[in-house]
């Protein structure tokens, strides 16, 4: 739904006053409907996944086609690959394991309360909020959807405005495909967010900049509504003594310039060995040439989302070549780029300091900066004076140099030798850690996160608690002399 309009109980928009009260409206009758009608049983969840999953599939072209639109070019297979085809692959792994998941869990009972029993019921947390950023604005408001129907729940979704094609389809899909009190889109500009932030919701997903998480976490404290928060960071590529630098080189520039950078686990930042970087640079402009033999009309290479991002990122590099950096531009085809057109050449940047733009935020660009190392200590320390990332990668051919750098770093996660698809798995949890994020989501893990894990105790009939209660003498002795000695 829009600014302005609201939902009858029939489902249909009508004008509405404004956000705040709006929105509260809509969580009001989504609470109602969930107090009428209980807790989906399985059956009701896997339809719920299954008709998700067909009507994402119909519309897979209109959201690449209304993900584009919103940059101005964004590569068709780019949205399929990464966006729609995650969260089909997201459906597929949660209906298979959704049975196992939802089972009732025993525990162990202590003896001294025995024949007692003791159990774990999953039971849904309520309703779930969305607020999704522009990148990947299809996987990041769908693959948390997909987890919180999963553990039974209504949710709310606000797609960003920066991405209001996207959002339109999104809409549509959710629209028909969900009663109103069940799931709905909810778009709008700053003040619609921020008044969504703030309503009283049983669990909150947040994804964005590090900065604006902040924001979220404390509107969500206001209520103590629980977050998941993915923020991202500047995640390092880190690569070893003696790995290969072509293969090296192809796979981070394609996390570079995938999306054209404009991805929360991008590799921000390389950390060579000394002495490799001129090598590297090399083998950078190769793979690019490779993957993007020209950029202005090329659909495959992606635009920058808008105006006031491209020109931060020229910002960034007018102050890092103001600062005595070197910046190296790989055109293959030496190509005139119109600023208007928002399309920007990968950068290489040398001889970074810390106290450049650059290196203050996460580029969300396609800007590299390249250090270099004499040891992996300084590398890890580097990684570790700074704060937790999204995502490390670390390229090497030594099992011993890896598993060092996996127990000395900490990171929300790690790809080896590669760089992004540990995102990718569904069966493998995605947050942050520390600056980079609160909690995580897929798989099982997303499962859980809108889970209540309901500790129940049920008491025998026939139980020695009598020997327990007051008044305190004699065989309570005994007990607490068994259970704790003299």
């Amino acid at each position: 739904m829009t600014l302005a309009e609201n939902l009858t109980p029939s489902g249909h928009p009508v004008a509405a006053s404004g956000p705040a009260g709006e929105l509260r409206g809509i969580l009001g009758r989504m609470r109602a409907a969930a107090r009428k009608s209980g807790p989906p049983d399985y059956d009701a969840r896997v339809e719920h996944l299954d008709k998700l999953e067909r009507a994402i599939l119909e519309k897979k072209h209109d959201l690449a086609k209304a993900v584009s639109m919103d940059y101005g070019n964004r590569s068709r297979h780019e949205t399929l690959a990464a966006e729609v085809m995650v969260v089909v692959n997201e459906i597929k792994h949660v209906r298979t394991h959704l049975h196992e998941w939802m089972e009732t869990e025993p525990r162990e009972v202590a003896w001294m309360f025995l024949p007692g029993r003791a159990e774990v019921v999953m039971q849904p947390v309520g309703v779930v909020g969305i607020v999704a950023p522009w990148n990947y604005p299809v996987q990041l408001s769908l693959s948390p959807l997909v987890n919180a129907l999963a553990a039974g729940n209504r949710v709310m979704i606000k797609p960003s405005e920066l991405a209001g094609d996207a959002a339109e389809v999104i809409k549509q899909i959710i629209a028909e495909t969900f009663a109103a009190d069940h799931v709905t889109v909810v778009t709008g500009g700053p003040d619609v967010a921020e008044a969504f932030t703030h309503l009283p919701f049983d669990h909150l997903v947040f994804t964005g900049s590090s900065r604006l998480g902040k924001l979220v976490m404390k509107a969500a404290a206001e209520n103590l509504v629980p977050v998941t928060l993915e923020l991202g960071g500047k995640s390092p590529a880190i690569v070893g003594e003696g790995y290969s630098l072509q293969q090296a080189a192809q796979k981070i520039m394609f996390g570079k310039c995938f999306n054209a950078g404009q991805t929360c686990v991008a590799p921000d930042y390389a950390i060579l060995p000394k002495g490799r970087v001129d090598a590297f640079v090399e083998e950078c402009r190769a793979a690019v040439g490779k993957m993007y033999p020209s950029l202005g009309q090329n659909p495959d290479y992606t635009t920058i989302i808008s105006d006031a991002h491209y020109e931060r990122l020229q910002a960034y590099l007018k102050d890092a070549r103001d600062r005595g950096a070197k910046i190296i531009e790989l055109n293959p085809a030496k190509e005139e780029l119109d600023p208007n057109s928002r399309k920007m050449a990968p950068i290489l940047l040398l001889h970074p300091k810390d106290e450049m733009l650059v290196m203050q935020e996460e580029i969300f660009g396609p800007i590299m900066p390249i250090f270099t190392y004499e040891t992996l200590d300084e590398a890890i320390a580097y990684v570790n004076d700074h704060p937790r990332p999204l995502a490390l990668y670390y390229f090497d051919d030594s099992q011993r140099r890896i598993d060092r750098v996996l127990r000395e770093t900490v990171s929300g996660g790690v790809t080896v030798n590669d760089v992004m698809l540990h995102v990718a798995q569904s069966d493998l949890p995605f947050g942050g850690a520390g600056p980079s994020g609160i909690g995580a989501y897929h798989g099982r893990e997303g499962f859980e996160a809108f889970t209540k894990k309901k500790p129940v105790f049920y008491q025998s009939r026939l139980n020695a608690m009598g020997m327990l209660r007051p008044p305190y003498a004699g065989r309570i002795d005994w007990v607490l002399k068994t259970l704790l000695g003299k």
